[in-house]
């Protein structure tokens, strides 16, 4: 049987100590040129493939990223089975950045409103040591987190948030987002158009009711505040809304949703009032989860494992020294037509 090859035996084959082969694997300075050759020899000798334990004898770094998600809402979404791949893109993105850079992912859930939230990190941090933290939303946001963080000197990145604040803040454009697919829909002929919120816990909820407001407030109809109505991104919540909407004494024509789950729940309430889409109503959603994708929506396209990968990159830069990064990237949503929306019954 053969043996295990440990970095003690690369160690002895190149004559040299563990740590000089841990700096050797992990790329770092002040170890002499000939003494590189001579260890990356005996890596390739003797077939080593570094562990973690191994790379980290080399210095501080862990060459680990923890990414932490709501423990509540992630629960209930996988308990669900509603479709969402929110938590699958976003670990995708991160972790396929880390695989390029040598690094792994831990993922951890936490709940955000819990009063032993500080703890709750605290605890997570001192048993796997990361090098940096990827905050997703509400956590992104929330300032017992993101204080705590900055506190311990720890890098992190805070996905989907626009708020200012600490870390490394890393999104794509909602209102900007929000207003393109309110101009789909007016440029398909729809004058009224409603708009059904997200919970006011998450900053981009906001943006996107802004993106609706300019949107609407630039067209030759203008803005009309009673379509607006309030949802918190749960199921139950559109389907209150488009309740609301649909008991207007002029009903909107088409709708835009904050995410996917109330978008699906509009287009059911209106299914239940006689009404098919598109041909009575046009229906756009946000995220572009396999729900959107399975029930034919047009949906904007949020693109989460892009900005996990950016969050992730700029976690591992900094890490190793980079200075000059930026503390705000935007990257760039989609747009994907569908069989929702179509131009309004004449």
């Amino acid at each position: 049987m053969r043996r295990a090859v440990t970095i003690k035996h690369v160690a002895a084959e190149a004559g040299v100590s563990l740590q000089t082969v841990s700096r050797v694997i992990n790329n770092e300075p002040n170890v002499r040129p000939v003494v590189q050759e001579r260890v990356r020899a005996a890596v390739a000798k003797l077939g080593y493939v570094p562990s973690l334990a191994a790379r980290r004898m080399g210095g501080s770094r862990s060459y680990l990223l923890m990414a932490l998600n709501d423990r509540d809402r992630t629960i209930e979404g996988w308990k669900s089975g509603e479709g969402t791949d929110w938590v699958d893109q976003m670990l995708m993105g991160g972790m396929l950045k880390c695989e390029a850079h040598g690094y792994r992912m831990i993922f951890e859930l936490v709940d955000t409103h819990s009063d032993h939230v500080d703890a709750a990190v605290r605890g997570a941090i001192a048993a796997l040591h990361p090098d940096g933290v990827i905050l997703t939303p509400p956590h992104s946001e929330n300032p017992a987190i993101t204080g705590l963080l900055s506190r311990l000197g720890l890098p992190f990145a805070r996905i989907a948030s626009i708020a200012e604040g600490d870390g490394f803040a890393v999104s794509m454009d909602d209102a900007k987002a929000s207003a393109f697919a309110v101009d789909h829909l007016l440029g398909l002929g729809h004058v009224r158009v409603g708009f059904i919120t997200g919970s006011e816990e998450y900053a981009v909820s906001g943006a996107r009711l802004d993106g609706y407001r300019q949107a609407m407030g630039a067209s030759a109809h203008g803005l009309d505040e009673t379509l607006i109505a309030r949802g918190d991104f749960s199921y139950e919540s559109g389907v209150a809304a488009m309740e609301a909407l649909l008991a207007l004494p002029s009903r909107p024509t088409a709708v835009l949703a904050s995410n996917d789950r109330m978008a699906h729940a509009a287009l059911r309430t209106a299914k239940r009032h006689g009404l098919s889409a598109p041909a009575d109503l046009s229906v756009i959603s946000f995220d572009n989860t396999p729900l959107a994708r399975f029930a034919d929506m047009t949906a904007v396209i949020q693109p989460i494992a892009e900005m996990s990968a950016v969050a992730a990159e700029l976690l591992i830069r900094s890490t190793a020294g980079e200075a000059e990064l930026p503390r705000q990237s935007m990257v760039d949503f989609g747009f994907a037509p569908r069989g929702s929306t179509a131009a309004p019954k004449a």
